[in-house]
């Protein structure tokens, strides 16, 4: 089976964030809500999903579910990225517009991932 290049692109941006998570782990664990109790797990199971659901997404048979999972992922960090809108700490000092327009950009990438899953 041939794969489209975006698909392989999609899967390069996941594994790179992925593999950020545990390059510079505070930047991650700075816009994690405070209520969530282990910021640092949390950290870590959303970078090897976001490595393995990446990787999954490069293979013909796994890439529907891989797609899934990256949706799934996508929804499930949502509140870190409302959270870094709402919390002058956690904005890493980046305007508010900027902050506000990575919101919907989720659900852009949401239906690029929706994509494949077809």
């Amino acid at each position: 089976m041939n794969l489209p290049w975006h698909l392989y692109l999609m899967a390069a941006l996941f594994i790179i964030a992925g593999l950020n998570h545990f390059r510079n782990p505070r930047m991650y664990i700075k816009i994690i809500p405070p209520f969530f109790t282990n910021p640092k797990l949390i950290n870590s199971l959303s970078g090897v999903a976001e490595i393995v659901l990446g990787a999954l997404l490069m293979v013909g048979y796994t890439s529907n579910f891989a797609a899934w999972g990256i949706i799934a992922l996508l929804i499930a960090v949502f509140p870190a990225n409302f959270y870094m809108y709402q919390n002058k700490k956690a904005s890493f000092g980046l305007p508010n517009w900027i902050l506000f327009v990575r919101l919907p950009l989720q659900l852009v990438l949401i239906f690029w991932a929706y994509q494949y899953t077809l």
